[in-house]
């Protein structure tokens, strides 16, 4: 097989939306070229009694997924085990199609793997995608659904975009995510609130059993997180993301000054959050841990943090698909030197 360093070398020599457009017909051909798809299956896929977890219902056969962003339109779900990913997260979602922001909205920081993304949840819209998940859907790895309201959409109309997402994939989706915590929706993260946190969980609670979680943003304090969160699921969120990408632009020389960040350099601003989160929030709900995650030890201390499962997205583009593998081998490795025997004797270790 070809290095995935050369490979990485011509895709960015392309425009990072060129390089994605291109990785998207690759991944979304893959399954149909069986001896191939198979062989990273063998190689990528981690599948280990260690690791092993039932989460909502459903079995998690590794705890890294793929997180929201990557798979805007639920066209590359089958080949994400050749990928080695545990579970995938598709979208986000919005009711309508919609283009996303201007460009160039996205940007690559290769000496610091990180990138910058203002897309604006460019999307088919929720009826195009349900057809796309309803191919593939039940798949052999668990598929989250990440839904959030159209930029066209007003503050006082928000709710109804939500109740419209969560009907198109209360029945195809194994957990869905309210989006309300991405950076690149003009006044999104102004829903943040008390107010509507409780209103779209009230909601979602008497439309579907299926679990929905609440994704927040990095960028406010410790208290405020885990006020919202606590809300959250007092109206009964199965669960917290956390992080969305961060909007503070010191983490990299001449980062643009809009959109969010994403990759190595918010990596400890996103723990030193859910680590916040993980000491009032263990034992009481699902947490998922996303931000800047780009290897076995950062993923394990997430975990120890409080972490049930752990998402990628930005280091999966500079590492490529033996990420998840080394990622997985090595929580093995670090889960053994601790004394543990399965995974879930490490989560919350910290906070116990």
């Amino acid at each position: 097989m070809i290095d995935y360093e050369i490979i990485k070398q011509l895709m960015f020599k392309f425009e990072p939306e060129t390089a994605h457009t291109i990785a998207e017909y690759g991944l979304r051909t893959l399954p149909y070229c069986r001896i191939i798809n198979n062989y990273m299956v063998e190689k990528n896929f981690v599948n280990h009694e260690m690791l092993t977890q039932e989460v909502f219902g459903k079995t998690f056969l590794n705890p890294i997924g793929l997180g929201a962003g990557f798979d805007k339109n639920a066209t590359m779900i089958k080949a994400m085990p050749a990928m080695g990913f545990g579970y995938t997260e598709i979208g986000t979602m919005t009711p309508f199609a919609q283009s996303g922001n201007e460009k160039p909205r996205l940007f690559r920081y290769p000496d610091h793997e990180t990138i910058q993304n203002a897309m604006g949840f460019n999307n088919k819209g929720s009826y195009e995608v349900s057809k796309n998940l309803k191919k593939v859907y039940p798949f052999s790895i668990p598929i989250g659904a990440s839904i959030g309201k159209n930029k066209t959409t007003s503050q006082a109309n928000s709710l109804k975009d939500y109740e419209t997402l969560i009907h198109s994939f209360k029945d195809i989706s194994d957990y869905m995510v309210v989006n309300i915590s991405s950076p690149n929706t003009p006044n999104l993260r102004d829903l943040q609130n008390e107010e509507f946190i409780k209103s779209v969980f009230t909601l979602a609670k008497n439309i579907t059993t299926t679990p929905i979680l609440l994704k927040i943003a990095p960028d406010m304090t410790s208290d405020t997180a885990i006020s919202l969160c606590n809300t959250a699921l007092e109206y009964g969120a199965d669960g917290i993301v956390a992080t969305n990408t961060t909007q503070d632009y010191s983490l990299v020389p001449n980062a643009q000054n809009f959109g969010g960040l994403s990759g190595r350099v918010m990596s400890q601003k996103s723990y030193e959050l859910f680590k916040e989160i993980g000491r009032e929030l263990y034992g009481k709900t699902t947490l998922i841990s996303v931000g800047g995650i780009s290897d076995a030890k950062d993923a394990y201390r997430r975990i120890r943090a409080g972490a049930t499962l752990i998402q990628i997205y930005t280091a999966f583009i500079f590492q490529g698909p033996e990420m998840c593998k080394h990622i997985n081998n090595g929580l093995i490795e670090l889960l053994k030197e601790d004394g543990f025997s399965h995974i879930s004797e490490a989560i919350g270790a910290d906070v116990k």
